[in-house]
């Protein structure tokens, strides 16, 4: 009973006193960083989606009726202004334009005869040797043959025309579809498509902006704040008074690139909105000297808004949210190493690839800076994994990057 008792005895001065062991702190939460660099000029804009379309759409027809007898371009082919593309049977206009110039050359000889006869009449008329009537019937018909040359000339121009007409010609530079007639059927003047026309250098980019951005955009404008052409030698100087339409450069991006490569210069507000959609048609003119762009593709443009703002660019996956408030952790220091930070609350600006430009939390005047709204500085190391294992004050350890990405 001696031993049992003493053990007891002990058991209960070990639970009820001694020294008592801290717990150990959690071990540091590994994290890689990102260090914060100079502030980049951002430009925000509006994206939208958009078609391509021709700058000119042009129905090549004859202007003469016709059995056709050749066609003279290659389908889909590029053909330059004034090149061959239809040929008409042109043997009945050859041989109306025969008839005509004979015409022409009988009215001729015939007014050089009349005016020989009204010369004589006038001469003998003067002399006392001839009467007033011969003399009038001379000159009346000297000029009803004057009036008959001009009207065989206008008729043989007519017929040169024609003649000229059996060739069709393209009237712009451009890339031509198919042919819709085969050689050997009859074409109507006027009336048969031959083929379709569209020029390729330029094109136009068709997109519709919603009522609230062209507000925006017009309220700027009032106050001199729409974005202009950052090429333009007078970009940093006082914007002077042009239509909107005149100071606005686009980027597109198509359908296979996320790359806004394409550069276009808007030219056209539409004078309305639609009251089915609340949006305003816009065009922009787009170069095409790479022949890479056809009419009818999917583009997406981005419409410039405000003038260019110098912000930082941070990877996107550092962001985190609270209750939609975004926010990052900065790696700070204290006398116990390297911790995660009091989060620093931001602003978002526009995402390019996996980079978000951020802005300092707005400050109302005269108010005290909350710790968590602290700007972001050059330098800060801005922690870009591990986020969901974080807390403020966390201890953090650097990790490679290439062992997080395992």
């Amino acid at each position: 009973m001696s031993l049992l008792h003493a053990l007891l005895v002990l058991t209960a001065a070990g639970c009820n006193g001694g020294p008592k062991t801290p717990p150990e702190p959690p071990p540091p939460v590994q994290v890689t960083w990102f260090d914060v660099q100079d502030r980049v000029s951002v430009q925000e804009y509006e994206e939208f989606t958009g078609r391509t379309t021709a700058m000119e759409t042009i129905e090549i027809r004859a202007r003469v009726s016709g059995y056709l007898d050749a066609v003279m371009f290659t389908e889909g082919a590029r053909v330059e202004a004034e090149a061959a593309l239809f040929k008409i049977d042109p043997r009945p206009f050859v041989a109306e334009k025969d008839r005509t110039s004979a015409a022409v050359s009988q009215m001729r000889a015939r007014k050089e005869r009349l005016a020989s006869q009204e010369s004589r009449a006038r001469q003998l008329l003067e002399k006392k040797a001839g009467s007033q009537d011969e003399y009038d019937t001379a000159k009346y018909d000297l000029h009803e043959t004057e009036a008959a040359l001009a009207e065989a000339i206008a008729a043989d121009d007519i017929a040169n025309l024609d003649v000229t007409f059996t060739t069709v010609t393209a009237p712009i530079s451009g890339r031509i579809g198919r042919r819709m007639v085969d050689v050997g059927n009859l074409v109507t003047a006027d009336v048969t498509m031959l083929a379709t026309l569209v020029s390729d250098e330029s094109l136009y980019v068709y997109f519709d902006i919603d009522e609230r951005t062209i507000l925006r955009l017009r309220r700027m404008q009032s106050l001199n704040e729409v974005a202009a052409d950052p090429e333009s030698p007078d970009s940093e100087s006082p914007r002077p008074e042009r239509p909107m339409e005149e100071m606005v450069k686009v980027a597109v991006s198509l359908a296979d690139s996320e790359e806004f490569d394409q550069k276009g210069q808007v030219d056209f507000f539409d004078n309305q909105l639609d009251s089915a959609t609340g949006t305003l048609r816009v065009r922009a003119t787009v170069d095409n000297s790479s022949g890479l762009l056809s009419p009818g593709m999917f583009v997406r443009v981005r419409f410039p808004v405000g003038e260019p703002e110098k912000l930082f660019k941070i990877p996107e996956v550092s962001l985190a949210s609270d209750q939609g408030k975004p926010y990052v952790f900065v790696v700070g220091q204290n006398d116990k190493g390297q911790v995660a930070a009091m989060r620093r609350n931001v602003e978002l600006g526009v995402l390019e690839r996996e980079f978000r430009a951020i802005r300092d939390v707005r400050q109302e005047d005269g108010q005290p800076v909350k710790p968590e709204d602290q700007p972001i500085v050059k330098g800060d190391r801005i922690i870009d994994s591990g986020l969901q294992r974080l807390r403020s004050g966390s201890y953090v350890q650097e990790l490679e990057k290439d062992d997080a990405s395992k």
